[in-house]
């Protein structure tokens, strides 16, 4: 890899691939996901749980949301699967596992990690030291956003086929958004082949979050700030589903966290649930 840059994921990447670990060595089972390959990526320090964002009752709420989005994304991708869908697209893939915990459903399909170059480079560098494959079905796509290159070019460029229906992921991104790149997004994504998916998480403005989250939420609000990479966009679910109607989807739909929480949740003894404030537009073209 010389001459690759060998930059790291950003601190949220590396939070949300912890607190999946997290999940699986704290929470009793069933785990809703079984996600500790993000932890061998990351090779955090040995005392890593000792962080306070990783106190297990302190941040239960937030633990319990990133498994349920990461669930309720690969049920719909199995589920695209079965209707013949060949494509997936993960914007902002960060640690994301997929490829390496559920080979039996990637290997069906074409799975493109979109993410900045250093990142990519990064983790390609650690999959190797761990001893993963990188098939030819899985591409790392990477992306300088920051120099405006455009990613569905990049992933043309990369094999993706937009004659051909895609799954289009895009998971703790918008927050970080103008509303204007978001329309930009989704124009693009609506363009793509009849049959696609979108799956887009967006943050709620504090007043429609549960008071007992609201703390929860200024306080990553404040994390995000002073890591450099504050959180400037929030929607109400009626403004999201009217952005991708106006975007040109043929058809939109708003999914909360509650009903993720009732779907994956209901059954727990031991109270985990996800907190409030992240919901999800789910789309077709």
């Amino acid at each position: 890899m010389t001459g690759e840059p060998t930059g790291t994921p950003d601190n949220t990447a590396l939070r949300t691939a912890l607190w999946r670990a997290v999940h699986v060595q704290v929470d009793p089972p069933p785990h809703v996901l079984d996600d500790e390959i993000g932890l061998q990526l990351a090779a955090p320090d040995d005392d890593w749980r000792s962080r306070p964002d990783m106190d297990p009752d302190a941040t239960g709420g937030f633990r319990a949301a990133i498994v349920a989005r990461a669930r309720f994304i690969e049920d719909l991708v199995a589920e695209q699967v079965d209707h013949d869908v060949t494509q997936y697209v993960i914007l902002g893939a960060g640690l994301d596992t997929f490829a390496q915990r559920r080979p039996e459903v990637a290997s069906r399909l074409q799975v493109f990690e979109v993410d900045q170059p250093a990142t990519q480079a990064w983790k390609r560098r650690r999959l190797v030291e761990l001893g993963y494959d990188i098939p030819d079905w899985l591409r790392l796509v990477p992306v300088d956003f920051e120099a405006s290159e455009d990613w569905l070019e990049q992933l043309t460029v990369a094999g993706f086929d937009s004659s051909r229906p895609a799954v289009i992921v895009s998971t703790g991104v918008t927050m970080y958004l103008t509303k204007d790149a978001t329309v930009a997004t989704l124009r693009q994504i609506a363009g793509l082949a009849p049959g696609s998916t979108l799956a887009m998480t967006f943050l709620l403005p504090p007043e429609l979050i549960d008071d007992a989250d609201r703390r929860g939420l200024r306080t990553s609000k404040e994390g995000a700030q002073a890591s450099g990479t504050p959180f400037i966009s929030f929607y109400t679910p009626p403004e999201m589903l009217a952005l991708a109607r106006e975007a040109g989807f043929g058809e939109a739909r708003h999914v909360s966290g509650g009903s993720l929480a009732d779907r994956y949740f209901a059954d727990r003894t031991d109270g985990l649930r996800p907190s409030s404030g992240e919901d999800f537009l789910l789309a077709n073209t």
